[in-house]
């Protein structure tokens, strides 16, 4: 019951942390963030949220597999692109 709670909150901190970063969200990534139960995978999310450089990337992650631990380099800066000159959202140029 204790784990049922923890993956609950998981699951809504990383949904916290996407619109934090990324501004709002599809119902259907809503669901699929519903139906991840492992709890290491969520919290690996929760940080690629937090950290990734524009949504590409965190998109990308999202989609790596559960034993995925790519969290390097410039890809996971979360000021990198808006010091090139890009927006955080989306990956798109500013203008």
């Amino acid at each position: 019951m204790e784990n049922d709670a923890m993956l609950v909150d998981d699951r809504e901190d990383l949904i916290a942390v996407i619109r934090m970063r990324f501004g709002n969200i599809s119902g259907e990534l809503i669901q699929q963030v519903y139906e991840i139960n492992d709890m290491h995978t969520l919290q690996r999310l929760i940080l690629a949220a937090a950290n990734a450089s524009n949504w590409d990337v965190f998109r990308e992650e999202l989609e790596a597999s559960d034993d995925s631990f790519r969290l390097l380099g410039e890809n996971f800066n979360p000021l990198a692109d808006t010091l090139k000159g890009w927006s955080s959202t989306y990956g798109e140029k500013e203008k």
